[in-house]
């Protein structure tokens, strides 16, 4: 197995300003030599070997601003890999950045990783401008509305003006289109002036197919094996310990620079490491090591499609000791259940109360059992993992914009269920995530685009297309070519929020309820315990998610209705009666509100539904 680092540590690589011009640090192992090409003064410098396949030098007279190349003897001119801005692009030249900032964060430790609500967000359609100073500007929104924790998609610079970030090419450059390192330190620092922490997700499984020049330094980057993208990164074989030292460095450096507050791993899934320590593991003990410096805490969140236990168990018994782990069965129940799909990975989905109650009590739903789309088991059994640690949604990047048409889930039920399976997420003792817009069911999609050459770009969109044909609506060639082109300027457009009608109706009225039901999330409210929650079906269109004993001091119930009208025999009955602490038939969130009937007598708490709907009462 493959040592954890090279024999010399990748701290530092990059370039780094200082009183005695700048400091240059170069993996490039096998190199015979690596020379620093200046712009400014079109010179070569050759660069000391410091180590076996380091290269380092302090340059006098470089200054943060400056631009320059790194030329790899015998193999090229590249743009740094460690590059902390790209300003002509990803195959532009690199310019020095200085990483000082007037923090003015200094009392900030972190989001409390028991109360988190996520906010997932892309920057380049967030807003009309697209831009970190943008963003930060509807930064006091989000406070309002209740979450504490904002996640970025991938901001590693990518090749062309738009792409959702996956395709990242300059992993340590913040993308030049959303605007220059230091409009992201003043993001991040006034979202801790105003209480939210910032994720941020870091893809680790593959680079982009364009203007990546990564392994041109690491020879060894990838591996034999092959992932959903080509070629498998090499995690565990030879010359992996590069690789992996330069990935613990990039996880460092957004952490330390940016004062990000964690990460956000994509797809583990795909990451093919044999080694007696994962990666996934060793990132988090290290980016929670340089937040110790600075007196904070940082947060570590994986996407892994296996439903594996092992991510977030600790690492005293063999996990890989992560914050929290997506678990997507949450969401395929309730979409089978309220939108009917079945196609894909939706048909190992019933969509029953039944088994939504039990997804809620577990964490996951497959814990084993055999996946008719997989064609074998999927899952381990999370017993003993605290609910926090599963992230629970309804919507996401992902489920929306890997979509034809990237329709939101508002898009296809009624309000009256929407706001039903709002509260349900809400409700459950699991971490929530909100996708962006979500909180007022947003009109705009979001559709996948991209912005390649062209040649690359017209494979891209005959790509796309070509993964709807076992749907039937996509079953002609015809009906595929009306599925929006990522590469058309027009699809990035159509994705971007209208944030004007946030404040009408009925978009407003879903706000509120968000609102409403995250405030009882808060630390110190009712709906703040999860150690004591449980779910259960009440019919076959209702369910229940219940926090401590009915009728005593503090305790809960969510009752949900998704489908259709009826009466649910709650099953307390007696004094005291509970409040209604929320109501999805509120006029404040409908303005057509159909009121649920509570009726409490000799035999049980009833509840009745004139449609979907939900109810929070409480003691």
């Amino acid at each position: 197995m493959p040592s954890r680092t090279p024999a010399a540590s990748l701290d530092g690589l990059g370039a780094v300003p200082g009183p005695g011009g700048t400091a240059f640090r170069v993996a490039a192992p096998g190199a015979p030599a690596v020379f620093l090409h200046l712009e400014s003064s079109a010179t070569r410098r050759r660069l000391a070997a410091e180590a076996p396949g380091l290269f380092a030098d302090v340059v006098p007279g470089v200054r943060a601003g400056d631009r320059y190349r790194l030329e790899i003897e015998g193999r090229g001119i590249f743009p740094d890999p460690a590059s902390r801005y790209q300003p002509q692009g990803v195959h532009g030249p690199s310019e020095v950045i200085d990483p000082r900032f007037n923090w003015t964060d200094e009392g900030w430790r972190g989001p409390d990783p028991a109360d988190l609500a996520i906010y997932e967000l892309h920057v380049g359609t967030f807003t009309p401008q697209g831009a970190f100073s943008a963003a930060r500007e509807r930064l006091p929104a989000l406070v309002e509305l209740g979450v504490t924790i904002v996640e970025l998609m991938p901001l590693a610079d990518f090749p062309g003006e738009r792409n959702w970030g996956y395709d990242s090419a300059a992993l340590f450059a913040p993308a030049r289109c959303y605007g220059r390192p230091e409009d992201l330190r003043a993001f991040v620092n006034e979202a801790h002036r105003l209480g939210l922490g910032v994720l941020l997700d870091v893809v680790y499984n593959h680079l982009g197919p364009d203007g990546a020049y990564l392994p041109a330094f690491l020879p060894a980057f990838f591996s034999c094996e092959k992932s959903p993208w080509g070629q498998a990164v090499n995690l565990d074989g030879a010359g992996s310990e590069w690789v992996r030292g330069f990935f613990l460095e990039h996880a460092a450096t957004w952490v330390r620079e940016y004062r990000l507050d964690g990460l956000r791993l994509d797809a583990t899934h795909t990451l093919l490491d044999e080694s007696a320590r994962h990666l996934a593991s060793e990132v988090a003990e290290h980016v929670r090591e340089i937040a110790a410096t600075q007196d904070r805490r940082a947060i570590v969140i994986a996407e892994d499609e296996r439903n594996l236990d092992r991510v977030v168990r600790p690492a005293s018994e063999g996990g890989w000791g992560l914050d929290g782990l997506w678990a997507d069965d949450f969401h395929h129940h309730v979409r089978r259940a309220i939108a009917g799909d079945s196609h894909g990975y939706y048909r190992d989905f019933s969509g029953t109360t039944p088994d939504i109650a039990e997804t809620i009590r577990r964490g996951w739903f497959f814990i084993g059992q055999h996946s008719e789309h997989l064609g074998g088991a999927r899952g381990t059994d999370p017993a003993g993992i605290p609910p926090r640690r599963f992230v629970f949604c309804i919507q996401n990047h992902d489920q929306v914009g890997n979509r034809a048409w990237g329709s939101r889930l508002n898009a296809d039920v009624d309000v009256p269920t929407y706001l039903a399976a709002t509260v349900l997420l809400l409700s459950a003792p699991e971490t929530p995530l909100l996708f962006m817009g979500q909180e007022w069911a947003a009109t705009a999609p979001f559709l996948y685009f991209t912005d390649h050459e062209p040649e690359l770009g017209r494979k891209v969109t005959e790509g796309r297309r070509r993964e709807f044909r076992a749907f039937p609506e996509f079953a002609d060639e015809e009906s595929r070519a009306r599925i929006p082109d990522p590469q058309a300027i027009s699809t990035f457009e159509a994705s971007r929020l209208n944030w004007d009608e946030a404040s009408g109706e009925p978009h407003a009225g879903v706000r509120r309820l968000h609102q409403a039901v995250l405030a009882l999330r808060r630390p110190g409210a009712p709906l703040a315990r999860a150690d004591d929650a449980t779910a259960r079906a009440l019919d076959e269109d209702t369910l229940e998610v219940l926090r401590g004993a009915m009728g005593t001091p503090g305790a809960t119930t969510a009752v949900v209705r998704l489908r259709g009208s009826g009466s649910v025999r709650v099953g307390w009955r007696g004094s005291p009666l509970p409040a209604t602490l929320v109501t999805t038939e509120d006029p404040a969130y409908q303005r057509d509100a159909r009121p649920i009937g509570i009726v409490n007598d000799a035999t049980a708490l009833t509840v009745t539904f004139a449609r979907p709907g939900a109810v929070i009462l409480g003691w």
